[in-house]
């Protein structure tokens, strides 16, 4: 009997030596959700939140514990998340406090800065912890494995996909126009000799003539003629008058095509009353009630009652009849052409005989006419050198050197082209391509907001889109868009069939195109397909194999 009292007695020191104990022993990866698991990153951070869970009877009633994530990559390098601390019951604090008996559970978020070396990582979680004033040591805790870097692989595809390039504006057939214009005397027809020695008049000549001499240049569409009575006068005599205005320029100017020997047609017709060009002239004017008479205007619509007010305004009227009316009394004259620039081969022929006398516009359409990027860029520095006030050459030679992966050359031709026009739209939406692969999403930000109308500014603002984690936004910037990045924005947002679709219509598929093929069938099981698309890659271009060794989307998939 008393041996029993001992063992109770003993037994019951040994609980209360157990509920005193200051250690509080390891924790397991079990006690951990991670989410994502693997990490991901997304908009230049690798975001995590981590469900943990102190187990029954763990959390001693006078223990304070610190939780700090740890992200370990590289050669000993670590990146440690936002700490979060936990009680027992007994702590006097403002922690969340853990019940000894039943535990609890707890939610982190940690962010981490992404770098490279982080796509060989391990997250653990690390204790500081106390019961009471003794610190106890509770081993770290490995709760995920990896990085998934796949919104960083922009800064691999835009070097591929190209930056902006200014485009030309040069345009092999142009349609121009050349107007004569003849006043008539108040009520009269005639043609006045003073009339025909105008400049307008002997320069309307002058363009037959040049048409008659260039036919290869030049080509006449038709002539025009338009004439006009002004709109004071009753509406029968103004009808007859501008009938006889239009008969006399009209056999002036066929006598004028007859002379020059240029065939064409001739249309002709004319106005009575000429209230449209009353309004432009009058709403152009300094006229003291100019406000009153197009108000007049827009008040009555026929053209006696429009007279009658108009009239009433005895000063208004004298100004109109002095400086207004007059030049209403005309006919245009009006020569529709078209000018024929070079053609392709002619263009290329004078490229080699004597480029300096190519405008800056040819040269740069002969640019395009190349597929080779080296005869690209010579044509781009041989226009930089003729028409260095042009900043579309060395933004284009800044285009070419960035694709080259040269984003110093590239950077240095850019500021060429902002010295010579800081306006230059693809100038600084390529800044802001080349601040995005420098990690500085804010530069990227404000350089690509002054780029618009831009040629190919969707690329940027899909990239752009791309490294703020807006993947939804970058899919649509760039839709339509056929390229590496377009894909990828695709893939980001999920839409693999879309990526599928675009990387198909990719005209020149490279070693990346392949690698997103890969993505794409391993996020939808497909491991021999990805498989055989990632050895594909990898063989177009070998410097992809260091970065698919340890990326996780292949983490099932046979390298």
């Amino acid at each position: 009997m008393q041996k029993n009292v001992v063992l109770f007695l003993s037994a019951a020191a040994l609980i209360a030596l157990s509920s005193c104990s200051s250690k509080l022993g390891a924790l397991s990866a079990d006690n951990f959700n991670v989410v994502p698991n693997p990490l991901e990153s997304e908009a230049g951070k690798v975001p995590t939140t981590i469900n943990g869970k102190f187990p029954e009877k763990y959390m001693k009633k006078k223990a304070v514990v610190t939780v700090t994530p740890e992200l370990r990559y590289g050669d000993g390098q670590t990146a440690k998340g936002q700490s979060a601390t936990f009680q027992g019951e007994k702590v006097a604090g403002n922690d969340q406090t853990i019940q000894y008996k039943v535990g609890g559970n707890y939610t982190m978020k940690s962010n981490f800065n992404y770098v490279p070396e982080m796509q060989k990582s391990d997250l653990y979680l690390t204790f500081e912890a106390f019961v009471g004033k003794k610190k106890v040591e509770v081993p770290a805790v490995k709760v995920a494995t990896g990085v998934i870097s796949t919104s960083e692989l922009y800064k691999k595809t835009l070097a591929g996909d190209g930056a902006c390039i200014a485009p030309d504006s040069f345009e092999r057939v142009k349609t121009q126009k050349q107007e004569a214009q003849i006043k008539f005397l108040i009520n009269q027809a005639n043609l006045r000799k003073s009339e025909m020695k105008n400049n307008s008049v002997k320069e309307f000549v002058e363009m037959l003539k040049k048409i008659n001499r260039d036919k290869e240049g030049l080509n006449i569409k038709d002539v025009e003629v338009l004439a006009y009575a002004s709109p004071d006068g009753g509406l029968k005599f103004n009808d007859k008058l501008a009938n006889q205005r239009q008969n006399v320029s009209e056999k002036y100017v066929k006598n004028t095509l007859k002379s020059t020997k240029v065939d064409t047609d001739v249309t002709a017709k004319y106005t009575a009353q000429d209230w449209e060009g009353f309004q432009k002239l009058v709403a152009a004017s300094n006229l003291q009630d100019k406000d009153v008479i197009l108000r007049v205007l827009s008040m009555y619509q026929d053209p006696e009652e429009r007279e009658t007010q108009i009239r009433n305004m005895s000063a208004g009227f004298r100004e109109l009849a002095d400086g207004i009316l007059p030049e209403l009394r005309r006919s245009r004259l009006i020569i529709n052409y078209e000018t024929i620039g070079r053609s392709d081969d002619q263009i290329k022929e004078q490229y080699t005989t004597d480029a300096s006398k190519l405008s800056a516009d040819e040269l740069l359409y002969a640019a395009a006419l190349e597929d080779n990027a080296e005869k690209k860029e010579d044509i781009y520095k041989k226009t930089a050198e003729l028409y260095p006030n042009d900043s579309r050459a060395f933004n284009n030679i800044a285009a070419l050197e960035f694709a080259k992966g040269n984003n110093d050359a590239a950077q240095n031709y850019l500021s060429k082209a902002l010295a010579v026009d800081g306006n230059t739209a693809e100038a600084n939406a390529n800044k802001g391509l080349i601040a995005l692969l420098n990690g500085n999403a804010a530069e990227a930000q404000t350089l690509i907001a002054k780029a618009n109308g831009a040629n190919d500014l969707n690329k940027a603002v899909g990239a752009l889109n791309i490294a703020n984690g807006k993947y939804a936004q970058a899919e649509e910037a760039m839709k339509g868009v056929n390229s590496n990045t377009a894909a990828l924005a695709q893939i980001l947002n999920k839409n693999y069939a879309g990526a599928q679709t675009t990387l198909n219509n990719i005209k020149n598929k490279n070693g990346l195109t392949d690698y997103l093929y890969a993505i794409i069938n391993a996020r939808q099981g497909n491991s021999s397909a990805a498989s055989s698309y990632l050895k594909s890659a990898v063989q177009k271009d070998p410097s992809l194999a260091s970065y698919a060794a340890n990326d996780l989307e292949f983490l099932n998939v046979n390298k």
